[in-house]
Formats: structure tokens, C-alpha cells, sequence
């Protein structure tokens, strides 16, 4: 990567808009936009105060090669050292024509700049020590959250909580790893100069930090890209008319003929800050039709990856064989929050609801919910029941979470290090040993922060960054 060249890119999305915004940033950046910028003030960008804003005009010849004014833009200036990236960068904000974006553009690489690629701005921050690649990572996460959760996820692990945790983690295996290596270079006065069972205390200590690390990323995973919620149950019991209520749009087709749904239908619904990804699944019946057993399979399926299952049950059908159906479902439901839905309720009179309740109810070990999906009765009881099943409630605003599939691997590898370092010490293992498996669990530490990488992976994650950040 040439870090010595000026960069720039356009950093609002593409289109036509009120505002956009063009970055700049390098060495040449003052001067670049000296060429083609005229301040009210007459002053040049390089004799503005850093983290200021001047207001002025873009020059751009015209047909005839007579000159003129472009846009009226403001121009914000920032410091190297005290920039996002760590060098002289200037941000024009211009009207949002693309016609007018798009020649700002053009004159800043006519006179010198060079497009930006994707994330390039964030790794230079990177490159430039702002921010470990955690960090920069969490960028992208920001940028991306869909959530009031998802959201509070990235800004904790942009502000470094997660590389505090990593950092103090590091520090100690340095110095255990220091302690060993030492007795070492005296092996053969036979001095001790690390305590085996402190050292085992230590190795403990950050094994159990390691375990509470990598056991996060099932919730990380689920705040960042939501709860997955498995609407399952009969054919006809109303689970299409569930989803396109909580979608509050016709996504799914509704008809009375049984089996209409055969394939997976999923959407994003967002409760109170926590997005569920609701799966509406084929009906489960017995049926001779390939494509609608076909259907029924990925119920099944979908079933095992979610989180919540909603089993809806028609409030007037409740006489059928349930309890066939539930040997089907409820088996795969043991790790999971399993939801009872008991839709039609405005056709049940309290009768049948008694009967309901005494002879059928019991049977399913399962909080139960009455609703009236087609009248959108009591829907906000169902919305209450999946907060509470999603089990957040208790989790600290400041608990490191991880969410990125990159971490976790690499702190599963640390987690086997540490773990070999406890036999190790347990069974007397030679320092040489122990001292080899605390330094890999340091570096898959490192790889998570940067402080251990390699182009390849620097191009795969900035790679995925839009133009622009």
C-alpha cells in the first residue's frame, strides 16, 4: 500500500442529496485544494488553524477556457496527528449534484490526488497507530448496525474496550512467558525462577477470560445481525398473516388453500433497539407433493438454527393430533426459547378456551400467547414475550461482546493455547514447551488487534469497507 500519496473519494452515499461530503487526505492535501479552492478570506488551507472551517469557492474552468466558480463549499481542516487518519486531511461539503460531486472529483486528481480504494481511509488510521485493527474493524460495524443494540456493540469496540481486554490479557502472558524463558537461559544452574502453581493460578485466569470471550460471540452474533425467530407450526394457522403484520407489509402470500407457503420466507423486524429475523416456514403436514415436502424439510431446519421458535396453533383446529406434531417440534427445542401461539382466538368463544387451557395446554412445557393475527389482537403481548426471550436484560452495557467471526476463531486458537500451557504446567511439561504454546496464544491475541498481521489480511478486511471510510 502507498501511504505516501494523497488520497481522496466522495464519503456520502452515491446519488443526488442536500449535502455530500469529499475527503482528502495525505502529505499534498492543503496544497491540492489550494489549487482549486478560494477561501472568502483569501487565506490558504495550509495557514488555516487546525479543526476549523472556511467557507469559499470550488474553481473549475469552463467551456471556452474561461474560469468560474464551481460551487460555494465549506472546507474543514484537520490536522496530521490530530485527524481521523493521523494525516493532513480536508473535507469539502459541497451541494449534493452529482454533476457537482463528480467534478470536484475530477479536478482533485487532475491535480494530484489518487482515488482512494475501499476502507482506505480507516487503514490509514490503522497504519498510522489512531486505532488497533479491532477498532478499525469496528468501523465497518458501525456504519452497518441496523440496531440500537448492534449499534452500542460497534461503539464499545471502536472506543477499545475489547482491545483493553485483549491488551491486559497480552501483558500478562508476556510476563509469564518472560518467566519461563528465563529459567531457560539458567537451565543449566537448575534455578527456578517462576512459581509453577502461581503460574497455574495465571494460566487459570486467563483461560477462564478466553472462555468467557469466545462463549460471547453467540449473543455478539445475534445483536449484530439479529435474533433468528422461526415461525413453525400446521399449514393454515395463520403464521403468514403473523409475519406480514410484523413486517407491516404483504411479504408473504395468504390464501386459505393449505401448503401455499413451500419455501423459507425471512425479513428483519426491529422490537425496542433488538432486530429478530423472522422465518416464516412451510406448514408441517403429511403430504405426497415433492416440492412442498421439500418445504417442510428446511422448517425442520430452520428450526435447529434459531434461537426462538414460535409455534402457532389454530385456536379452532386445537383437537387435531397436537401431540404428534409436538413430538416433532418439541425435541428440537431444548436449547432453544420455544414460544406457544395460539392464533384465532376472535373465533374461540370461553368455553373452548377452558377446554383449551385444562386438556391441551399442560402438555407443552411452554409460555402460551393468545392472538388474533388477522385483527392484530394482543400482538404487543408477543412482542413483550420475544424481549423477554431473547435474554438481554441481564447483560452489563460495559461486557466485552464479541461479534466478528475473524476474533472468534483467534481467540478459540488462544483458548486451546492456554489450555495446553495448563497441562503443561500440570504434568511438569519442559519450559521449552510451555513457553512455545504461551507465545502462539500471544499471537492469535496480536492478529485480533493488528499488532500481528500481514497485507493479505489487511486487503480481505478493509477490502469489505465502502469508498469513501
Amino acid at each position: 500500500m502507498n501511504t505516501h500519496n494523497t488520497i481522496c473519494a466522495i464519503s456520502t452515499p452515491s446519488g443526488t442529496g442536500g449535502i455530500a461530503v469529499i475527503r482528502v487526505s495525505g502529505r499534498d492535501a492543503f496544497s491540492i485544494v489550494d489549487k482549486i479552492f478560494t477561501a472568502k478570506n483569501k487565506q490558504k488551507i495550509a495557514e488555516q488553524q487546525a479543526n476549523t472551517v472556511c467557507f469559499g469557492t470550488i474553481d473549475s474552468p469552463l467551456e471556452g477556457g474561461l474560469g468560474g466558480a464551481l460551487d460555494e463549499v465549506l472546507v474543514a481542516v484537520f490536522r496530521a496527528q490530530h485527524s481521523f487518519t493521523g494525516e493532513d486531511t480536508v473535507e469539502i461539503s459541497c451541494h449534493g449534484s452529482v454533476f457537482i460531486q463528480q467534478e470536484i472529483l475530477t479536478l482533485l486528481l487532475a491535480n494530484g490526488c489518487a482515488l482512494a480504494r475501499a476502507g482506505e481511509f480507516t487503514q490509514r488510521a490503522f497504519l498510522n497507530g489512531k486505532m488497533d485493527l479491532s477498532q478499525a474493524e469496528a468501523v465497518a460495524d458501525v456504519i452497518a448496525a441496523a440496531s440500537a443494540a448492534a449499534h452500542r456493540l460497534a461503539m464499545n469496540q471502536m472506543r477499545g474496550g475489547f482491545s483493553r481486554e485483549l491488551f491486559a490479557l497480552r501483558s500478562q502472558l508476556l510476563d509469564f512467558v518472560s518467566l519461563i524463558e528465563l529459567e531457560l537461559d539458567f537451565s543449566e544452574e537448575d534455578v527456578e525462577f517462576a512459581n509453577r502453581v502461581r503460574l497455574l493460578e495465571l494460566a487459570d485466569t486467563i483461560r477462564v477470560a478466553l472462555t468467557k470471550l469466545v462463549s460471547s460471540f453467540s449473543l455478539g452474533n445475534v445483536l449484530k445481525n439479529g435474533i433468528p425467530v422461526a415461525i413453525v407450526g400446521e399449514t393454515n394457522v395463520g403464521k403468514s398473516t403473523l409475519l406480514n403484520h410484523l413486517l407491516h407489509e404483504e411479504r408473504a402470500i395468504v390464501s386459505d388453500i393449505h401448503g401455499t407457503t413451500r419455501d423459507v420466507i425471512e425479513d428483519v423486524v426491529n422490537v425496542q433497539g433488538i432486530t429478530f429475523r423472522f422465518i416464516d416456514t412451510a406448514g408441517i403436514r403429511d403430504t405426497t407433493d415433492a416440492i412442498e415436502l421439500l418445504g417442510v424439510e428446511r422448517t425442520f431446519q430452520k428450526i435447529d438454527q434459531a434461537s426462538i421458535v414460535l409455534w402457532m396453533i389454530d385456536a379452532t383446529q386445537f383437537n387435531m393430533e397436537i401431540d404428534k406434531l409436538a413430538d416433532k417440534i418439541v425435541p428440537r427445542t431444548a436449547d432453544k426459547k420455544l414460544l406457544l401461539v395460539i392464533n384465532k382466538i376472535d373465533k374461540l368463544n370461553r368455553e373452548e378456551q377452558l377446554i383449551l387451557e385444562k386438556e391441551f395446554l399442560p402438555q407443552i412445557k411452554a409460555e402460551h400467547i393468545y392472538l388474533s393475527a388477522k385483527y392484530q389482537k394482543n400482538t404487543e403481548k408477543l412482542e413483550v414475550a420475544l424481549l423477554k426471550a431473547a435474554d438481554l436484560t441481564t447483560r452489563n452495557e460495559q461486557d466485552v461482546i464479541v461479534s466478528n467471526v475473524r476474533h472468534h476463531e483467534a481467540l478459540s486458537k488462544a483458548h486451546e493455547a492456554i489450555l495446553r500451557v495448563e497441562e503443561g504446567l500440570k504434568t511438569n511439561l519442559s519450559g521449552d514447551f510451555i513457553a512455545q504454546d504461551i507465545r502462539e496464544c500471544m499471537h492469535y491475541l496480536g492478529e485480533i488487534t493488528g499488532e500481528i498481521s500481514t497485507d493479505e489480511v489487511l486487503g480481505n478486511i478493509f477490502g469489505k469497507f465502502c469508498i469513501g471510510k
